[in-house]
């Protein structure tokens, strides 16, 4: 039976950016990573020659399902300045819109979209936010630049949820892998185990919180590892199992 991957794509692209930060607004190059990345897993682990695949059968993919939501395209007005921000043309949303229609486009790859929250805010940067605490400086100190609007995702975590028993109940899937970051889909997993699913969690490697092992059956990054913090730029280490 065949394989589904599950991205988590908020989760994808804030690592994707810290892989590859040259490509930060690249789609096309984040798209094409997708895939890549998530197909990886179609092989087993170990094969000679091939960048730490396996030397088995690959397997059969089912569909890649990609879930975000759609970027911020409204108007607001910036508190500190009072001047209004359009941010249908921000990178962000440029970008986002640019990737979503480029993963329509791969083959056997779903684009699951949620929406944001209509409850959009603005907040201090965190870096201010620790600058203003210590006395460092005061809230008149505060420019345009500062403060950033938070905005919300709705329904992505419910796709996935929906989207794994629906998998697991019509057996439609041997195995599921799941590129994700946290533990809200711990109920899905232990859901999708009961029905004999082989569940694999891709962190992109990224820490995963502790106990969480116990929850799958599997932990594999088929990505590079993001460069090490450091002064230098370091090297991305090639993909393991």
């Amino acid at each position: 039976m065949p394989t589904a991957i599950l991205v988590d794509g908020a989760f994808f692209i804030k690592r994707f950016r810290k892989i590859e930060p040259a490509n930060a607004y690249n789609a096309e190059r984040a798209a094409d990573l997708v895939h890549r990345w998530a197909t990886a897993h179609l092989f087993p682990i170990g094969r000679p020659g091939g960048n730490g695949q396996g030397t088995g059968k690959r397997r059969e993919l089912y569909r890649i399902f990609f879930y975000d939501c759609p970027p911020l395209l409204k108007k607001y007005h910036n508190p500190v300045s009072g001047k209004a921000v359009d941010f249908s043309k921000s990178d962000e949303a440029v970008f986002r819109e640019e990737l979503h229609r480029r993963l329509r486009a791969k083959r056997k790859l779903a684009l699951r979209l949620g929406h944001l929250s209509g409850d959009v805010s603005w907040t201090i940067k965190p870096e201010k936010i620790k600058q203003l605490l210590k006395g460092e400086i005061q809230i008149a100190d505060l420019t345009e630049t500062d403060v950033k609007i938070d905005t919300k995702q709705k329904g992505v975590d419910m796709r996935i949820g929906v989207d794994v028993a629906s998998l697991s109940f019509k057996k439609q899937v041997d195995q599921i892998v799941l590129i994700a970051g946290d533990a809200d889909f711990v109920p899905a997993a232990k859901m999708a185990r009961r029905e004999g699913i082989d569940f694999i969690l891709d962190p992109m490697w990224q820490n995963i919180p502790d106990g969480l092992m116990e929850h799958i059956d599997g932990l594999r990054s088929t990505c590079p590892k993001p460069p090490a913090r450091t002064t230098a730029t370091m090297p991305a280490e090639a993909a393991a199992g």
